[in-house]
């Protein structure tokens, strides 16, 4: 059956209420991300560390789904897949927000952990799932659906983040506020009941599953995109997951509130990536948005008010806008027979580099805030005094520490300049080539 055939405009929208969900999710974990550690690691020697990595555990699940549902999306069906991924999406919430309220300290951490790690395998279910199920449907489009389609990750970043922001302002449990997310997440299992899913684009040209598994031998050059991912995915979303912890106490406010309207500007950009596409190609998109993308975590790092950070901010939100699904679209079009396994390779590879960045911001935050302190003695004394003072240099060096760690992501962007440089100047030549080639054979005739 063609594309058109099937309910496109329904199946879109299923698509965009699970990745919102999973957007959401993240907003949340993040947003949420301070009263959980006062709560389930407090008393810790390194809650930098111990929280970064409950974040990260997301980020694994995300990553070894995407990694192994991708190539059998067309046995297990689209449908399905998107299912599954909403009930991952409510039972890891069950487990996070339940098994954190009745167990002990360190039963509650463990459960907490493998809350977000089922959070996080539904998240790449999802992500496994609706990109190649949007290729599918919009075939002649796929950077401009792509990018539509992740405008609504932007949206679920705002709806998490405000509910964060709600948290700390009217002093709502943390627990209460990531329970919001069973509402969507049940939504995504009723809307695809009864509901039929396209093949991926890779089955519907008649590539054999294992034609599509050999691509990646036929075609090498995959390989740099991967590593591409690798760099691209740590200066979105590793920021992204950091900026509440690393930046409220530098701007005197929450800083969730940065993300929400960082996610503002991305929901507008991508709505305009196809035309932005269009007039430099993918690769001239991702290489500016490179560009931009370290400009703005530099001045992040350096920012010392709260104007500087915000227009800082600014510049990074407009540098990652456009990468993850330009990335994705890329791919697809560079790619056609690696089909669902190509595209959930790059997203698995992302998703790993955040898992493993995560932890290391953490512990160069915890190893900041000593150095700030002047020891870990200190330090301890002033987290144990409990007293206004106290709380006030604490907070002064957190100001201070925090922000380091977007000086090292900041550097992260310098080989993909060199990558998606070489790719764009010989992807012009090459149409330069082909525009000129007529010409050239009608002298030569």
């Amino acid at each position: 059956m063609q594309a058109s055939e099937y309910p496109r405009q329904k199946l879109f929208w299923i698509g965009v209420l699970t990745l919102f969900t999973a957007a959401l999710l993240f907003s949340l974990r993040v947003g949420l991300a301070g009263d959980i550690q006062a709560d389930i690691y407090a008393g810790l020697s390194n809650p930098g560390e111990a929280i970064g990595s409950a974040l990260g555990a997301a980020f694994l699940g995300f990553g070894f789904t995407l990694f192994l549902a991708s190539p059998l999306l067309d046995a297990l069906g689209i449908g399905n897949v998107l299912r599954g991924a909403g009930t991952c999406f409510f039972g890891g919430t069950v487990l996070a927000v339940g098994g954190a309220s009745f167990a002990g300290p360190e039963t509650a951490q463990t459960l907490f952990w493998l809350g977000f790690l089922i959070q996080g395998i539904g998240w790449g279910a999802m992500e496994a799932a609706v990109n190649p199920m949007t290729t599918a449907l919009y075939p002649e489009e796929k950077t401009h659906r792509l990018n539509v389609l992740h405008a609504w990750w932007p949206a679920g970043l705002i709806a998490g983040g405000l509910i964060g922001f709600a948290v700390s302002g009217l002093e709502i449990p943390w627990r209460m506020a990531m329970s919001v997310a069973f509402l969507p997440a049940l939504l995504v299992l009723i809307l695809s009941i009864g509901v039929r899913f396209p093949p991926t684009e890779r089955a519907a040209d008649g590539v054999s599953f294992k034609d599509m598994m050999l691509e990646i031998v036929r075609a090498p050059t995959f390989l740099v995109w991967l590593g591409a991912m690798l760099l691209t995915t740590s200066l979105e979303l590793g920021p992204a997951s950091w900026i509440n912890t690393a930046l409220s106490a530098k701007v005197g406010f929450n800083a969730v509130l940065l993300l929400v309207y960082v996610s503002g500007l991305m929901f507008v950009m991508r709505h305009f990536a196809g035309a932005l596409a269009n007039k430099l190609s993918n690769a001239g998109v991702l290489w500016v948005s490179s560009l931009t993308a370290m400009i703005g975590l530099y001045a992040m790092s350096q920012a010392s008010s709260p104007v500087l950070i915000i227009a800082a901010t600014t510049i990074w939100g407009m540098g990652v806008a456009l990468l993850w699904p330009t990335m994705m679209a890329t791919v697809s079009e560079r790619y056609p027979r690696g089909g669902s396994w190509f595209i959930g390779l790059i997203g698995s590879f992302g998703a790993l580099a955040i898992y493993f960045l995560l932890p290391q911001l953490g512990r160069m935050y915890d190893a900041a805030m000593v150095v700030e302190a002047g020891t870990a003695e200190a330090l301890a004394a002033l987290r144990d005094a409990g007293t206004p003072e106290a709380a006030a240099q604490l907070q002064a060096i957190e100001a201070e520490a925090a922000p380091q760690a977007f000086e090292f992501v900041a550097m992260m962007p310098i080989p993909l300049l060199l990558i998606f440089g070489v790719i764009w100047f010989l992807d012009r030549r090459r149409k330069q080539s082909e525009a000129n080639a007529p010409q050239v054979q009608a002298e030569q005739a």
